[in-house]
């Protein structure tokens, strides 16, 4: 991250080296956020099958879930003094879970597709909370916890929904 311009320079009692890792931590989280929420609306917009409703709005409600979180990782973010992401290309060069552009996915690959993603954001909010805790930021630490529990009842869902009778 470059350095902060004056402009948008925030107060914060923590140490900026420190802040600056939780940053880099929530920033990373975010764009596997919207990694994830694109490809959930993506797999949402082209589920077909006959379990079709039942995982369309599941993935709606998913969809829903995910991108609701972005802002409150993007304001926990400024809120340590540091800038988060800015573009789709910013996303691109940050996110660790791998787009998928195949022109035809199976119901049951998508769900299957999901639930690791949403593992491995899982991971990723356990990166923060690692790097909240080194630097004593109680904030940040506390309301992880509460997107960890959402991505792992995400990935609980979708398991359960791809159970074969």
């Amino acid at each position: 991250m470059a350095d902060i311009n004056p402009a948008l320079d925030t107060p914060t009692e923590l140490p900026s080296n420190s802040t600056k890792s939780v940053a880099d931590a929530l920033n990373a989280a975010l764009a596997d956020c919207y990694a994830l929420y694109l490809k959930t609306k993506n797999f949402h917009w082209h589920m077909s099958g006959p379990h079709f409703r039942d995982y369309h709005l599941l993935l709606d409600d998913q969809s829903a879930q995910i991108i609701g979180v972005t802002d409150a990782i993007a304001e926990r973010v400024r809120k340590t003094g540091n800038t988060t992401l800015r573009s789709i290309g910013d996303i691109s060069r940050r996110q660790t879970i791998a787009d998928n552009d195949m022109a035809f996915v199976g119901p049951t690959e998508m769900l299957a597709e999901l639930r690791e993603d949403n593992l491995k954001l899982v991971e990723q909010f356990r990166i923060v909370k690692d790097a909240a805790d080194a630097a004593k930021d109680n904030a940040t630490s506390g309301i992880v916890d509460e997107w960890t529990d959402h991505a792992e009842e995400r990935a609980w869902f979708l398991f359960e929904a791809s159970r074969k009778a």
